[in-house]
């Protein structure tokens, strides 16, 4: 084990379904694969860290998820490519995937940060990658 990395990460949503068809197949793509399956939750694992997702209660969904209050702002995924970037944003517009900034795609990060940005169902910015020169 590499000290420092991270080792999960659990992320509270509003609908574990809609999560669950959203994350499983995005992370699959990636080469995470299932983990662990309960009632209220799911997680995929790559290598030694995993990410989880749980049912937030009833009581807890009156305020909605926001990323620019304290707390997360959004996930970064490491993709092999370009392509790699280019093969998923398709894919991701096929499914319909609230894609942010296409009015700058790929280079909403800069000039020299090749990436798409989308969001889940719960408005959780993701972000995917591509190797600098890649």
């Amino acid at each position: 084990m590499s000290k420092g990395v991270i080792h999960h990460i659990e992320i509270f949503v509003s609908d574990l379904h809609k999560t669950v068809e959203f994350w499983g197949w995005f992370l699959e793509e990636l080469g995470y694969t299932p983990f662990q399956e309960w009632g209220s939750g799911r997680s995929w694992q790559l290598g030694d860290t995993y990410i989880v997702f749980v049912q937030a209660e009833e009581r807890f969904l009156n305020v909605p998820y926001h990323r620019s209050r304290v707390g997360l702002n959004h996930l970064a995924f490491h993709g092999q490519s370009r392509q790699h970037v280019d093969d998923m944003t398709e894919k991701l517009r096929n499914r319909g995937v609230n894609l942010l900034y296409p009015e700058k795609h790929p280079f909403a990060g800069g000039e020299n940060h090749y990436a798409v940005y989308f969001e889940d169902q719960d408005r959780i910015k993701v972000e995917l990658v591509a190797p600098e020169g890649g």
